[in-house]
């Protein structure tokens, strides 16, 4: 492997898919925020605690104390919390916090990819169990993990609640997570989920859509995104067969390369890709990281192609993937990869 495509690949499995915690064990009094979690509508790109741009709400309410030395950050299309912060000798977290519907996987599937994440092998269920440390959410038990390998270190709790599973989760330099793990629990117990009332709830001082500058395609038709997408196209060719682009983005690295790369594999039923293996499959082009497979749509079952793309940027990964019959994808290629280098963030 070239040197050059290894300082690619390590640029962009910078560790982060959360929490960026400082090296202060207090949680500041001052920095109470509040996040409306709604089925309607995407998070906000940004929240303010500035008393003139609340607006009273309804629904259940997401409340939390941000502990002294974090920085919280825009928290992107998934995230409804972000926060960064480096210590004393440079190295640095990222913590998250995820809402997904449903069980977002399984907990015992999404412990595993975590540990490859951090280079460890996988678990199996009986040791999954011995894994599990119990902790503290909004004042209800939750499940905590933690990973240490070689490419960095994961702490991540998971709570289910009402239908939703709930990812806290922090990911950095593992002397550094491991040092500031009583400020990232201390931090789960200052959580509060608020349910049926009306309070105070942070707004966007700048109302965005979140998309940034690009250039449609020709006859690609734009459709709903649902909440955890910026975008969605989908495109008809001849004979009605069908493909669609999918555009999202995420704080940090997303969760590396890899781990997105594999993630785009299953979805085709494909074996998870390691080292040169994955080295090999994917391709620069500038800014632009694109990876092709083809394979079989695990959710019809039916023969299908991907072409996907990530783009860092401005401390965000974008990602962009073009999926669907084979020979509407294979056609729609060509504009798919102009479509991404054309636009301007």
């Amino acid at each position: 492997m070239s040197r050059k495509l290894l300082n690619t690949l390590s640029l962009l499995k910078l560790t982060g898919i959360l929490l960026s915690v400082g090296l202060a064990i207090g949680c500041g009094q001052d920095g109470i925020k509040v996040y409306t979690v709604s089925k309607e509508s995407a998070p906000p790109t940004e929240m303010s605690a500035v008393p003139e741009h609340a607006a009273p709400t309804s629904g259940t309410q997401l409340k939390w104390k941000t502990p002294d030395g974090w920085q919280e950050i825009p928290p992107g299309t998934m995230r409804v919390a972000s926060f960064k912060v480096t210590g004393a000798d440079g190295k640095q977290a990222d913590v998250s916090v995820i809402p997904l519907p449903g069980s977002a996987g399984g907990d015992f599937s999404n412990v595993n990819r975590w540990r490859g994440q951090v280079g460890l092998a996988p678990v199996t269920e009986e040791e999954f169990a011995k894994l599990t440390q119990p902790v503290e959410i909004a004042g209800q038990p939750g499940a905590l993990y933690e990973a240490v390998g070689d490419s960095g270190c994961i702490l991540a709790a998971i709570q289910h609640r009402e239908g939703t599973v709930w990812f806290f989760k922090m990911t950095g330099d593992g002397s550094l997570v491991t040092q500031v793990k009583p400020v990232f629990v201390e931090f789960l117990k200052s959580v509060q989920f608020v349910t049926g009332e009306t309070m105070p709830v942070a707004v966007p001082e700048v109302v965005s859509n979140g998309k940034p500058n690009w250039s449609v395609p020709t006859g690609w038709q734009e459709v709903s995104g649902g909440q955890f997408l910026v975008a969605k196209f989908v495109i008809t060719g001849t004979g009605g067969a069908q493909a669609g682009v999918n555009v999202s983005s995420s704080a940090s690295d997303g969760g590396g390369l890899a781990a997105n790369v594999n993630r785009w594999r299953k979805q085709l039923g494909l074996s998870e890709l390691t080292g040169e293996e994955l080295a090999k499959s994917v391709q620069s082009l500038g800014p632009v990281t694109l990876v092709e497979m083809v394979g079989q749509d695990a959710r019809t079952s039916q023969p299908a192609a991907l072409v996907g793309a990530m783009v860092s940027q401005a401390g965000q990964m974008w990602f962009y993937k073009l999926m669907g019959e084979a020979k509407v994808v294979a056609a729609q290629k060509t504009a798919f990869i102009q479509f991404v280098q054309g636009v301007k963030y």
